[in-house]
């Protein structure tokens, strides 16, 4: 369950809280006499479910969320150049790897924002704002610079065997988005996003 959701009776989150009206078509729809009132049948539900989410949160790993091949780019790749893999995967972003295949950094959309507007502009409109009242472009300042030096480092990792209680708490505490999953060597293994922990919870990997 993400962090700071807002819950009800028995842990369940809100948006998934059972109504009594849920209950009783749901009890319509037994074979037989059931001996269990909506109270019963809901305190008993509530449980199962907090049991359920309790089992996911330990067995699933960071190996069974990720998701591989991963799209990275090297340290030396020119900032164009990182630009340019982000927009043809569709990604916001990218590890940032040595030669020998061990993360390094993360480059973000974020990271690009920074560069592009030291003075602190937090979205892409800021920086189009700034830019268009200083009649230059942000841009030119980037035009020499590699990944290596616009990236996040060291980066945020995780183990395969991380379990999805762990990565959350880690996305939560650290306020990222997505994070590689490496080796013991730290080389990259896949990557682990927001949306891979949406997923679970669609129960897409239950």
């Amino acid at each position: 369950m993400p962090s700071g959701q807002d819950q009800g009776p028995g842990g369940l989150p809100l948006d998934y809280q059972l109504s009594e009206h849920d209950i009783l078509e749901a009890m319509k729809g037994l074979s037989g006499y059931l001996d269990i009132t909506p109270g019963d049948f809901k305190e008993v539900f509530a449980l199962a479910y907090g049991q359920a989410l309790t089992r996911l949160g330990l067995s699933v790993k960071a190996q069974d969320l990720m998701t591989t091949p991963v799209v990275s780019v090297g340290a030396g790749d020119s900032l164009a150049q990182v630009a340019h893999a982000m927009a043809q995967a569709g990604v916001s972003g990218v590890p940032v790897l040595d030669e020998e295949g061990r993360v390094l950094g993360v480059i973000s959309e974020k990271d690009f924002l920074k560069r592009m507007d030291p003075l602190g502009s937090q979205s892409f409109m800021g920086v189009v704002a700034r830019c268009l009242s200083q009649g230059a472009c942000l841009l030119a300042p980037l035009l020499e610079e590699r990944a290596a030096q616009a990236m996040s480092a060291p980066a945020v990792s995780l183990g395969p065997q991380a379990t999805l209680a762990e990565i959350r708490a880690l996305f939560a505490s650290r306020g990222i988005n997505r994070a590689p999953v490496v080796d013991d060597q730290g080389r990259l293994l896949g990557m682990v996003s927001r949306a891979d922990l949406l997923g679970t919870r669609a129960g897409r990997r239950a």
